[in-house]
């Protein structure tokens, strides 16, 4: 755990641009009462909070647009149900992909709308006929090709082919963002990956990084305003001891550059160990966080440089996993701490206990400690200034943490103090909002967690080389076995093997509900069967093989052609591939990637079995097929594009 001193919020102003000299209490207070003109308006009490955040608003709200076919559908069943129901004008159509072979999507709402009206009205006698009235009441639209009714008032939905094929179309003419979804929130703080600074990232940093970016990429592509946040471990008392042990070793270290700390991971070891075995350096070391914390111009510029080493070498991963972040690390929050607590202990929220100050959660047996008993800061008082900043200051109403499952209750404390605060609404489906992420661990075949076998923990730039040099490797044999190899430029063979080593990693991860664990292999990842980043990468270079070998201009095609679903492989293959838009939605409500590699590998098969049964290249269809094809390839980029993975188009 990283904590800093109470001291160390007010040297901070000085450092920090953004902030003031003038204290640290004074610049979360001046913040505050710049937010408090902004609610004075609805304010009821002169007392009202510093910090009152954003009015609540449902959760599940569109916006304005056309959504995905589901939100479409569903907005025809609204509009049924306001005027069948006058009375249960609240009623929230209940619309989901049909599961049965005669329908494609279906309407839930009557059993629960017969339950509410029973005994009211004699016009309804059974779940049934209010399914029959429901149906009736359809506004005409060219989406609907038919509509039945089935059991309990299950009302069963036929799409027009000729719609689903003009929706491809319009796709391909358009783009794929006109397939975005809607979501009701505009504005989302994604916090992950987060390393400490001095310390490389290794293989506990992956899941949280790509779980993160891939988090943001599906916000993103659904028109959310994302600020993407590296929250990093720049601050605390491990800074002394490597700041005392860099002037030991290297007096001149300002000479002496970078090449004073070199390797960052054997610099903190050897730091560390001297902190543990010898008493005199590790008094040393303590009074170095006092001067580090005071001020202190020597020690802060060995503080930056110390940082500044650390993001190079975090960059360098980050460009090669395609990954952006800004950081906001934990000094950045320091200097409003106190201006928040302050008005935590003003609501009575804080109280002392045993020497230390804490917030009281319901149902927990232990207390959320914000001021430990020698007065400094830890985690908790931390991230509660993160959070108070992420909502007043950057006006996010949903905020997303991305860490491993073991912060949990971590988390959930921060969120129930928060709710107590009156930060957060108590009505967790209301915004704004704060979710945690949690997911598994990263294992060795041995089932315990992934590491080297002299027990070091994998770090994370030598697993990607691997990756590469493997996926290098089978590459190089499949293009020697196939003959193929002389068709290659030294340039294409290296882009490729990083793509597909990359990108074989990140699904291997993605493809799992991030929640549990899941063994690591290169030999499962860099599997070209099955489930796997080579497989559909693969698949997808097929598809651009298929059409560059037709020798058509695709897009004439796309101008002058029509999409046609006669055959039953080509409907159920553009079924598919309108469902993208709602898979992203699931994907991004329940924040779970997974939903998005199921989908893309269904996508696969799915095409795989239309392009065995309905010939492409000289058929009668081959313009339409063409087009099915190219609208494939376009949501199959997308899909990976939403996972962070660079798709190839050469085998």
């Amino acid at each position: 755990m990283k904590v800093a001193s109470s001291s160390a919020s007010c040297s901070l102003l000085s450092f920090h641009q953004r902030t003031s000299s003038a204290g640290c209490y004074r610049v979360a207070f001046r913040r505050s009462v710049l937010i408090r003109k902004s609610v004075r308006s609805s304010a009821t009490s002169s007392k009202a909070s510093i910090s009152a955040p954003p009015e609540a608003k449902p959760a599940d709200k569109m916006g304005d647009g056309i959504g995905s076919v589901k939100q479409q559908i569903s907005r025809l069943f609204e509009t049924s149900l306001k005027t069948t129901f006058p009375d249960e004008a609240n009623t929230e159509p209940m619309v989901a992909i049909s599961t049965q072979k005669f329908a494609d999507y279906q309407c839930n709402n009557a059993m629960s709308l017969f339950s509410k009206i029973k005994g009211k009205s004699t016009d309804y006698r059974n779940p049934n006929s209010v399914g029959q009235a429901i149906a009736r009441n359809l506004p005409p639209s060219d989406i609907i090709e038919s509509t039945s009714v089935a059991g309990p008032g299950f009302v069963n939905v036929v799409l027009s082919s000729t719609w689903v094929a003009q929706y491809i179309q319009s796709m391909l003419l358009n783009g794929i963002e006109t397939w975005a979804p809607l979501l009701s929130v505009k504005r989302a703080v994604v916090d992950f990956s987060s390393p400490n600074i001095a310390k490389e990232m290794h293989v506990g940093h992956l899941r949280s990084t790509i779980i993160g970016d891939t988090l943001a990429r599906m916000l993103e592509f659904s028109k959310v305003d994302v600020l993407r946040r590296n929250h990093v471990g720049d601050w605390g008392t491990q800074f002394g001891m490597l700041i005392e042990y860099l002037f030991e070793m290297f007096p001149n270290w300002e000479d002496v550059g970078e090449q004073a700390i070199g390797d960052l991971q054997e610099f903190y070891k050897a730091s560390k160990k001297r902190f543990d075995d010898d008493p005199s350096f590790k008094e040393r070391a303590q009074l170095a966080v006092v001067q580090l914390q005071g001020g202190d111009m020597k020690y802060r510029n060995a503080w930056k440089k110390i940082c500044e080493i650390s993001r190079k070498e975090f960059d360098l991963v980050y460009k090669r996993l395609g990954v952006y972040l800004e950081e906001k690390g934990e000094s950045f929050y320091n200097p409003y701490i106190p201006g928040v607590l302050e008005e935590l202990t003003q609501k009575g929220l804080v109280e002392e206990s045993e020497g230390a100050r804490v917030i009281f959660i319901e149902g927990q047996s232990i207390p959320l400690i914000v001021v430990k008993k020698d007065g400094g800061f830890n985690y908790a008082s931390t991230d509660l200034a993160a959070l108070w900043y992420r909502l007043n200051e950057e006006k996010a109403e949903w905020i997303i943490y991305v860490t491993d499952a073991g912060q949990q209750l971590h988390f959930s404390m921060l969120f129930s103090a928060a709710r107590k605060a009156g930060w957060l609404p108590e009505n967790s489906n209301l915004y704004p909002k704060a979710n945690h992420v949690g997911f598994g661990l990263v294992l060795g075949s041995d089932g315990k967690r992934f590491r080297t076998r002299s027990s070091e923990v994998v770090r994370l730039a030598e697993l990607l080389d691997e990756a590469k040099d493997r996926s290098k490797a089978e590459l190089r044999t499949r293009l020697e076995d196939s003959g193929k190899v002389a068709e290659w430029t030294d340039e294409e063979l290296e882009e490729t093997a990083e793509a597909v080593g990359y990108g074989a990693v990140k699904y291997a991860d993605l493809k799992n509900n991030r929640s549990t664990n899941y063994t690591f292999s290169f030999e499962q990842m860099l599997n070209d069967k099955g489930n796997t980043a080579v497989y559909l990468l693969y698949a997808h270079a097929r598809i651009c093989s298929i059409i560059r070998k037709s020798g058509k201009d695709i897009k004439e095609l796309m101008k002058n052609g029509t999409v046609v679903l006669a055959h039953p492989d080509e409907r159920i293959l553009g079924l598919h591939l309108i469902h993208f838009a709602e898979m992203v939605e699931e994907a991004c409500i329940n924040l779970l990637p997974n939903v998005i590699c199921e989908y893309l590998y269904n996508l696969s098969e799915i095409f795989t079995r239309f392009y065995t049964n309905c010939k492409v290249v000289g058929s009668a269809e081959e313009t339409s097929r063409l087009l099915l094809c190219e609208a494939t390839a376009v949501v199959m980029r997308k899909c990976f594009h939403l996972l962070g993975i660079k798709p190839v188009y050469k085998i």
